[in-house]
This record gives structure tokens, sequence and C-alpha cells, in this order.
């Protein structure tokens, strides 16, 4: 068949079609409802299904936005849920919108999550085994198992839909996020920790990272069974406290610091004043008398604004026992020093770092920048007698936490701070995915054995490695 036959035998056949179609047209008008009818029981397809649920979800919620009591109390969730059930079939009722019963809750669940909770972040916030929650912009959404990143198959409506929960999320704590402000730390009533970065910072749209935390804290024998302790290690590190040396807990980026500084503070007497300052108030004290304070961002008109080192200045005429501060990045580190230095021994803190040694350089360099015209030698003569020892945290390859070195800060030779290893992590292998080793002592004893002494503290020779083989 020749060229010009097959496209007039495609037209022909398209013509037909067209008539067709014309006259099933033609018998569906005179059809009537019937017609109708018939018609309807062909089922949509997946993605216009979804659709006609988020247009739905979305006429339903503004008009639920607009007509809720602005200053009704969400913290009574009951009571407002019962509220928002009412206007939701209200408003079904009012625009004429059938559902089925399944497609009903699923829609009014999502609907109470974005006014009552947190969206599409709810369900993964409610999942114990889920650590960290990560959004970059509206569809893509990634959360950390075990040490492990995965995507979930999640999305926000929008980039505007993000926007929002992170309001929800920041307006409780006083603080606010826009084009002037376009970063934010915060954190959710369980005292998980929050960052949000919005455009014109991000250029994915609007970036949320959630750390959550335990809703039951970790205990001591939980980090004991995960292998990020050992039990003499945690026998040491009780001393430490109960004799009231200062500790600095250092580490990479989600290595555990925070959690293992509320472990070790367990450790402080509950006879003591606690006074905690943070950026975002995440540790869970379980003494009586424990002060928390946090610092606070400019206003809007860029007044106002109190640092962590205005807060640790302050806290030394609030007649502290202790002073806990959450973590030192600025010239604050210098004030902590000199905290440590005027008689509030026991003091604690977290640091960024990549290693014991270096831990104690970044102090140095914070310490700088808080702008006082000092020697080298003097910070290095105030970090050598005021920080006795170093808990150094490492995420490992495989995802787990362990401490790697436990060190004293030993003094001074010359213009170098001298240390010594008490505990290192010694790796014996990689098998199935997983780190093989073990936190083990050296052998060698710290010189601050008269200051345990001293609190009554006696430790046997045996948790040093000493008399027993490795």
């Amino acid at each position: 068949m020749s060229l010009l036959n097959r496209i007039e035998k495609n037209q022909g056949g398209e013509k037909a079609k067209e008539n067709k179609d014309s006259t099933t047209g033609e018998a569906g008008a005179k059809g009537g409802l019937g017609a109708l009818q018939s018609r309807r029981v062909v089922p949509p397809s997946a993605t216009t299904q979804r659709d006609k649920l988020s247009d739905i979800k979305n006429r339903v919620q503004n008009r639920l936005l607009a007509e809720i009591d602005p200053s009704m109390d969400v913290s009574r969730v009951s009571e407002v849920r019962s509220t928002i059930q009412e206007l939701f079939e209200q408003v079904l009722s009012e625009e004429n919108i059938i559902l089925t019963r399944p497609e009903k809750h699923r829609l009014f669940e999502q609907i109470a999550a974005d006014i009552l909770g947190f969206g599409p972040l709810q369900p993964l916030l409610e999942d114990e085994e889920i650590t960290e929650v990560m959004v970059n912009g509206a569809k893509n959404i990634y959360v950390e198992r075990k040490g492990r990143l995965h995507r979930v198959p999640i999305t926000f409506e929008s980039d505007e839909h993000v926007t929002r929960i992170i309001d929800r999320i920041v307006a409780p704590m006083g603080r606010r996020i826009d084009e002037s402000q376009p970063y934010v730390d915060a954190r959710l009533p369980d005292g998980s920790r929050v960052n949000a970065v919005i455009p014109p910072l991000s250029l994915v749209g609007p970036v949320l990272t959630i750390r959550k935390f335990f809703k039951n804290p970790l205990t001591v024998e939980q980090l004991i069974q995960l292998g990020t302790l050992t039990d003499e290690a945690v026998a040491f590190l009780e001393a430490c406290v109960k004799s009231r040396l200062n500790i600095v807990i250092s580490g990479g980026t989600g290595s555990g610091k925070t959690t293992l500084l509320n472990i070790l503070s367990a450790f402080i007497p509950s006879d003591e004043r606690i006074l905690t300052i943070e950026n975002a108030a995440e540790l869970q004290l379980r003494q009586e008398h424990v002060v928390t304070l946090e610092s606070r961002p400019p206003n809007i008109e860029g007044k106002g604004e109190v640092t962590i080192r205005d807060l640790v200045v302050n806290a030394l005429r609030m007649r502290p026992d202790r002073i806990i501060v959450g973590e030192i990045r600025d010239g604050a580190a210098l004030d902590m020093l000199q905290a440590m230095n005027t008689g509030h021994d026991g003091s604690m803190t977290t640091a960024h770092s990549n290693a014991p040694r270096d831990t104690l350089a970044r102090v140095e360099t914070m310490a700088l920048m808080a702008g006082i015209d000092l020697p080298q030698r003097a910070i290095r003569e105030q970090i050598a007698s005021a920080i006795d020892l170093i808990v150094h945290q490492e995420r490992m390859r495989d995802g787990s936490r362990r401490v790697v070195n436990i060190t004293e800060v030993t003094g001074m030779e010359g213009d170098i701070i001298t240390m010594t290893d008490i505990f290192m992590f010694e790796q014996v292998g990689y098998e199935q995915g997983k780190v093989v080793g073990r936190l083990r002592p050296t052998g060698l004893r710290p010189k601050f054995m008269d200051k345990l002494e001293a609190s009554g503290i006696h430790l046997p020779p045996s948790i040093f490695g000493i008399g027993r083989k490795r």
C-alpha cells in the first residue's frame, strides 16, 4: 500500500471515530439522567482522585482557618479537636461535598494535624524509630533511622504549606522567620531541636531540620547496651561529676553530645542549684533545683537580643553551684572559662570538634572571638586551669554513637597544653555493616585522683585497666 493510501485510510478511520463519538454524545444527551449515572460508575484515576481530595482539603481548611476563633487555646487539644470536627461537618454540608467514610476520616485527620499538629510531619514525629526529620522543600522529606538516611513518600502541598508549619513551631516561642530573619533555631514542646531556613537563603524552598528527643530519655544502662560507654567508663565519669570536675563534651554534628550531657548531669547531687543556659532549651535535667535560661534573638527592630554570653555573665550573680551551657560557639567560651575558674566547679558544656586536641584549639579560638586583647599564653593557661576532662564522642560509619576518648587536661609545658588519654576506643573490625570495638582504659591514672578521693570516692585500679588483662 502506498504512503498516500495509508494516510487516506487513517484519515477515514479518524472521521469514523469522530462520527461514532458524536453519535455517542447525542445518545448520551438523549439518555438524560440514566446516561449520566452510567458514566459516573467509571472510577476516576488515582491522580484525579488525589487532586480532588487535595482541592477539597484546601477549600475546607481555608474555611476552617477563617472561622476558628484565633484566641482559642490550642493546648486544650480535645476541646479544639471537637470544635474542628463540628466546623468540618458543617463546611462539608454547606459545600455539598460527598465523601466516603474513609476519605472523610483521612481528610479530617490531615486538617486536624495541620491546625493542631505539624501537618504531614506528625506521623514521623510520633515514630519512635526516627531520630531526625529533614525537609528539603515541599516534595523532598528524609528521615534518619538507626543512623541511616531514608527518603519517605510524604510531601507537603506547597512551599507555603511548609512555611505555615514552620510558623506554627516558632510562634509559641516568640520567634519569627521572614525575609528579614530567614533562619531560626527553635524547639518543639517535647524539647526536640528545630532549625529552619527559608528563601532567599535556601534555593530549594523552605528547609526544616528536626532532631528528635526521646520521649523517655536514654538511661546509662541503655548507653552501655548500645556500646556508647562501658561500665568502667560510666563509673569513672560518675565519680568525676560528683567530685565537681569541669567537663567539656565534644564531637561532630549529631554525635550525641546533648544526650550524653543529659546523662552525665543526672549524676549531679540533688541538693545543688543548677543553672542551664541554651539557645533553645533542650536539656532534660531530673533534679528539682534547676533554673533554665534561654537566649533571645533581636526583635524586628534589631533590639532586645540576649546572647549566651550575656546569660553566662548574669548567671554568676544567681548563686549557682553549677553552670551547664548547652553549647559554646562564640565569645561565651571566655566567660565559661572564667566561671569555671572562679568557684563554679563542676560546670559542663559541649563544643563541636573532631578530636580532644581540636577541642582545646576551638575553645581557644572562641575565647579570642570575645574581642578582648589577651595574649595567647594567658588564654591557654585559663583553658588548662579551667577544663579537667574532655569526653569526645563520634558518630561511626555504621550510624552508631560511641565515646572514643576520655581525656584529662593535665596542665602546661611551655606554651603547649598537655593531655592524657584515660580511655580510648579500640576498633578491631567492621563486620556485617557494624563497627566492632570497645572503649578501653589506657592503664594510666588521672592526676586528679586526689580530687576524687577528697570527695570520698575511691575507684579500684581495675577501672583504669591496672592489674587485669586487656
